[in-house]
């Protein structure tokens, strides 16, 4: 898998674990007994055509007018799930993990999580997660700063 050649590469500390299925990023968290603000979830979107990776909180929802507005795009639209497979050929379908910069994407990250100290992400796969410090997953990503999602209560 594409992200831990590159944690590895970087010599980034991380922890990854092993846990049973989990097909949305609230499961994950139940799964990692961490609290979703930490889980880390992307979401890509085809704005005025460009693949852009949206990188949020596993208990907020993108708010798709806002993050349209912030990048001063004409068009915004989530990328459909069978692109997904063709952006990440590594991964299993909704298990990418939040770097998009190894896919030749943007990244921008929402506000949300800006003043976490960790974050954990699916490594590609539905059974197996990294968490790694929020410090070392700025400096390798260096992802764009947004405030483009709203919480969701359930």
């Amino acid at each position: 898998m594409r992200v831990l050649d590159f944690l590895d590469k970087e010599g980034v500390k991380y922890d990854i674990t092993e846990h049973k299925p989990a097909f949305t990023a609230q499961h994950m968290a139940a799964e990692e007994h961490e609290p979703g603000k930490f889980v880390a979830k992307p979401v890509v979107v085809k704005a005025d055509g460009k693949n852009i990776m949206c990188v949020l909180a596993a208990c907020y929802k993108i708010d798709l007018r806002k993050l349209k507005s912030q990048l001063g795009a004409k068009s915004i639209k989530l990328v459909e799930e069978e692109q997904m497979g063709k952006l990440f050929p590594d991964c299993e379908l909704g298990a990418e993990p939040p770097f998009g910069n190894l896919y030749d994407m943007t990244t921008i990250m929402d506000k949300a999580l800006e003043k976490d100290d960790h974050i954990v992400f699916q490594a590609g796969s539905h059974e197996k997660a990294i968490r790694i410090s929020m410090k070392s997953y700025r400096k390798l990503v260096a992802p764009k700063l947004l405030e483009f999602s709203y919480h969701t209560t359930s």
